[in-house]
């Protein structure tokens, strides 16, 4: 039996084939762990940056535009690398101090009116070995399903945009929207992402 390509597991994976999507994963995990292993965050272990890489990964899937010249494996790599190297400059930025329009990641666990920021969301989900999750953990897939049917393509571009490092109004400015509209996909994307965690 001929090993699909990566273009033929995409295409699975569009389809919803969950076992084209862990195939894909395993075969790009190596890559993802040698990028990692070229950065070095303070206040972080290796696998923190596993983790980023496999979340540029995940972005790399969602967003291949197989029309364009680049073959996924390039465009994964720089998904790969870009994520990380996001995240190194989001850590060492000072400017972490949230402003009122936007959902803060930084912010304590419980807000003022008692609920959780979208942070502590996302970290819910989480498993305790970053790569399970991206090669096959129970929770990552269903998560994966439960935003794809449920996020509005508005709501997961604004989450793509924020996951990127761009704040409120930077996301206004390129999607050429008012802030208001960031600000309320943001805010279903984080009920959303509550209701999946109960």
């Amino acid at each position: 039996m001929n090993t699909p390509t990566d273009e033929e597991l995409l295409a699975r994976i569009r389809e919803g084939d969950g076992e084209a999507e862990l195939m894909l994963y395993e075969r790009y995990k190596q890559l993802v762990r040698s990028r990692a292993h070229s950065y070095f965050l303070i206040g972080a272990d290796h696998e923190d940056l596993v983790q980023e890489g496999m979340l540029g990964l995940y972005k790399a899937v969602c967003e291949y535009d197989e029309s364009k010249a680049a073959a996924f494996k390039s465009f994964a790599e720089l998904c790969v690398t870009r994520q990380i190297l996001s995240a190194i400059k989001n850590a060492t930025r000072k400017k972490h101090t949230p402003l009122n329009h936007y959902v803060s990641l930084n912010s304590s666990p419980v807000t003022e009116n008692g609920e959780l920021t979208l942070l502590d969301s996302i970290r819910s989900l989480r498993v305790a070995d970053p790569e399970e999750v991206v090669i096959g953990r129970e929770n990552f897939e269903q998560l994966m399903q439960y935003l794809e049917k449920t996020l509005s393509p508005m709501e997961r571009c604004v989450l793509g945009l924020y996951l990127d490092g761009l704040s409120y109004p930077q996301i206004a400015a390129r999607i050429e929207k008012p802030l208001k509209s960031v600000d309320n996909a943001m805010q279903r994307v984080k009920h959303k992402l509550e209701a999946f965690r109960k």
